[in-house]
Parts: structure tokens; sequence; C-alpha cells
């Protein structure tokens, strides 16, 4: 029960990383000097195409790496490039 509680939240979680990682564009990774978007979006796709496995069919490989994959992107990268380029939190008269 706990490691399909953990394998939820890992697939929950990359889900989430991947698609922050599909919104964010490509010249904010250049501008803060992370890997570039391609990387990122195909190591969370695979991070929740494993974990998916995991939770779905009980297949829980590389689920360690599925989870450090996803908190490096969710801890590290997103926070840096949130801000960058999007522009998403613009008003017409600056941020809000």
């Amino acid at each position: 029960m706990i490691w399909f509680v953990v394998y939820l939240v890992t697939f929950v979680a990359s889900l989430y990383a991947l698609i922050e990682a599909i919104r964010t564009p490509a010249e904010a990774f250049a501008i803060m000097d992370k890997q570039t978007k391609k990387l990122w979006v195909t190591l969370t796709g695979v991070a929740t195409g494993l974990s998916a496995l995991a939770v779905f069919l009980n297949i829980a490989i590389f689920i360690l790496l599925c989870l450090v994959a996803t908190l490096i992107f969710l801890l590290d990268v997103r926070p840096a490039v949130k801000g960058v380029g999007g522009g998403r939190n613009e008003g017409p008269y600056g941020p809000w």
C-alpha cells in the first residue's frame, strides 16, 4: 500500500512537471542557463510513462530515477525559468 502511494505521487508529480515543461518557452531555459526544453520534456515524459506503468501495472522499473528527474525539474529548473520569457503573469501595467 505504501509503495502504491509512492508510485501515485511520483506519477502525479511527473505529469505536472511534464505539463510545466511543455508550457515553458524554450528561450527561458537558455536564458537561465539550464538544459534545453527538449531534454526536459523528454526526461519528464519518460518519467511520467514509467511511473504510470508503476501505478497501473505495478511495474516499478526505475521509479527512483523518475522521482529524481521530476524533483530536479520541479525544485531547480522550474523556479528558475518560471518568470522568464513567458509573460503569463503580466498585465497591461506590469506583473500582477
